[in-house]
């Protein structure tokens, strides 16, 4: 999609969160939850699945006892909400490489908003981790807070009207190829981001 980018094309900028902003690794909850409960990292990630409580908990539909409690009976292991909560806030890697001098960069001719499926304890978490690289966004749309998620065309809608400016004159950043295809179907032009040079070459492509 960056073929049909060009300077003066865009009036603004939204980024997903993860693997785009922040690093994600998830790995690191399968192996913590697996410390605790005596158990194979692996052994976990062949029972973990998103599934409708992954969902509900990312629009703030059911708090995170309940989750942890999906999470106890799917994974089959007996640890406490705190080992859970200690796993699951374990995710996050660092910044994706580059990023925050982009973003920096990219703040100083455009606005710039995220828009994330995310939940309420990693809200909590990467909101004081991560305060540095986030405050270059004017307004960070989180799933949990809005009650819409990607790729839902509700949340995209949502999104726009919030930001103020026609859907056409966005530029979205997003790592998950159906969010992308969303974004699309409600008018936004859409960047597939598999690597940072994914963003680098989008923002040169505006002119950036």
């Amino acid at each position: 999609m960056i073929s049909s980018l060009a300077p003066n094309s865009a009036d603004a900028l939204l980024f997903d969160l993860g693997r785009v902003v922040l690093d994600i690794d998830f790995g690191k909850a399968l192996a913590c939850w697996a410390g605790h409960a005596g158990r194979a990292p692996a052994d976990l990630a062949a029972r973990f699945v998103r599934e409708a409580s992954y969902r509900d908990h990312e629009v703030g539909k059911i708090e995170d006892a309940a989750y942890f409690q999906s999470l106890r009976d799917a994974l089959g292991i007996g640890i406490s909400d705190a080992q859970f909560l200690e796993g699951w806030n374990a995710i996050f890697a660092g910044e994706m490489p580059g990023i925050a001098p982009l973003l920096k960069r990219a703040a100083a001719h455009l606005p710039l908003y995220a828009f994330s499926n995310t939940n309420r304890p990693h809200v909590a978490h990467f909101s004081k981790a991560y305060a540095d690289v986030l405050g270059h966004f004017r307004e960070v749309f989180l799933s949990s807070s809005i009650g819409l998620r990607k790729p839902d065309a509700a949340a995209y809608d949502h999104v726009v009207r919030a930001i103020g400016v026609p859907a056409e004159r966005i530029v979205f950043f997003d790592d998950v190829a159906a969010n992308i295809e969303g974004a699309r179907a409600r008018g936004l032009v859409a960047v597939h981001v598999t690597s940072p040079d994914d963003v680098v070459n989008a923002l040169a492509a505006l002119g950036i």
